[in-house]
């Protein structure tokens, strides 16, 4: 079990009215998806902002109980010996969450491994941890099967990557229903920016700072490059004031478009980096499992629509002075309507939005500037200045009520 603690006293009262200290969160993902580093990265950040934080490991944990297992082969073990393994870990967790200020449980969901698909979890445990949060990290196909083909002895094909990440968020979300209700599961994008790890702090700690999505033009923009940096702006701005789902943080349309290409030149294979290192996948593979990958885009971000309190869509100029307006986009606007979201968009093209635009949104700003002087007069952000053309730093900012976030209560059902 890694336990990792601040040296700062918790502000004293941080979580006054709950019948328990802290927060308790599990955190799933697939094999492959390497949680711990980027759960590490989490804790390390809420320590230096005050927090004490416990870090339970259930796979290192389990192979310190079982010192005969080979590192890495943990899933080949009959199902008998694997299940009393994490039942007895659990228990130990179990007996670390009494005292535990912050509890951070990293785990998984389901495994798809030699013996099939099978559960990864004991219900009637979940049920006596009884978490606040339970959250699903996901991470590009192709850095998954890097990590599995570097680090785990088991054939597999980019198919089944897929298919085990959309059980392992069905299975998280539907044991988050069971366990806690309605509002309580997430899904945050593992991304190399450090943009991500914000967005699990926030979610753990500062429950009060509005949640939104991020919608924007991808595809078709990619080429222009003005506007693309008045994209990136946005995105920067967004997530330095609130905890932003971005679409952007998992970048997997972009293989199926170099795999096509790949196919045209004649190529059999589409060269990436991936985590440092060069890695040649089938273009074939990829094209096979293009509607796969659109389908869980079009899923996906959905649902990042639904966890979200609101959607902030920004709708660029292109140089012909058109509205850079996507039909993804259109129908991310519609979608959040229709879920009752807050609906802000930033419309930047001089000709005015169509009534489909108008009649659903709850505010039309002209630019950025405008969206976060409206977002500071409503409570949904504290002090701000302007962005400057240049990448915004993630960070804290000041409560909307004026206190520092440290010493606001989150509540136990958000």
């Amino acid at each position: 079990m890694s336990t990792l603690s601040s040296k700062a006293t918790e502000t004293e009262g941080l979580f006054r009215g709950l019948d328990r200290p802290g927060r308790r969160v599990v955190i799933t993902g697939q094999v492959g998806v390497d949680k711990t580093p980027f759960l590490l990265s989490v804790a390390d950040l809420a320590i230096q902002r005050g927090y004490d934080v416990t870090l339970c490991n259930v796979g290192e944990m389990m192979y310190a109980d079982a010192p005969d297992v080979v590192s890495g082969r943990i899933l080949d073990l009959p199902l008998g010996r694997l299940n009393s393994l994490r039942r007895a870990v659990f228990k130990e967790i179990l007996e670390q969450a009494r005292s535990a200020r912050s509890l951070l449980v990293n785990t998984h969901a389901t495994f798809r491994w030699r013996h099939g698909v099978f559960a990864a979890f004991d219900h009637d445990q979940m049920s006596q941890l009884d978490a606040d949060l339970y959250v699903t990290v996901v991470d590009n196909v192709d850095a998954v099967h890097e990590r599995l083909e570097r680090e785990h002895d088991i054939d597999h094909t980019l198919k089944d990557l897929l298919v085990w990440r959309e059980e392992e968020i069905l299975a998280t979300e539907v044991l988050a229903k069971a366990v806690r209700g309605h509002g309580c599961f997430y899904i945050v994008a593992r991304s190399r920016s450090p943009q991500a790890e914000e967005v699990l702090y926030r979610l753990i700690f500062e429950p009060w700072r509005k949640k939104a999505y991020l919608s924007f033009p991808m595809t078709h923009v990619t080429n222009e490059l003005e506007v693309m940096a008045e994209i990136d702006l946005f995105r920067e701005t967004m997530a330095e004031h609130f905890t932003a789902f971005d679409p952007g943080m998992v970048e997997e349309k972009q293989l199926v478009t170099a795999a096509a290409d790949a196919r045209r030149q004649g190529e059999s294979h589409v060269r990436r980096q991936v985590n440092g290192r060069t890695v040649m996948l089938d273009a074939n593979e990829l094209l096979a499992v293009a509607k796969d990958i659109d389908g869980q885009i079009y899923a996906r971000d959905f649902m990042l629509i639904e966890q979200a309190d609101m959607i902030v869509s920004y709708i660029p100029a292109m140089p012909d002075g058109q509205p850079g307006l996507s039909s993804g986009v259109e129908r991310e606007l519609q979608h959040a309507f229709e879920t009752t979201k807050e609906v802000y968009v930033i419309w930047r093209p001089k000709a005015g939005p169509s009534p489909f635009i108008t009649e659903t949104a709850t505010q039309i700003f002209a630019d950025l500037a405008e969206a976060l002087a409206y977002f500071q007069r409503v409570g949904h952000i504290g002090d701000y200045q302007l962005p400057l053309m240049g990448p915004a730093q993630p960070g804290r900012t000041q409560h909307p009520s004026g206190n520092d976030d440290r010493n606001d209560e989150p509540s136990a059902n958000e």
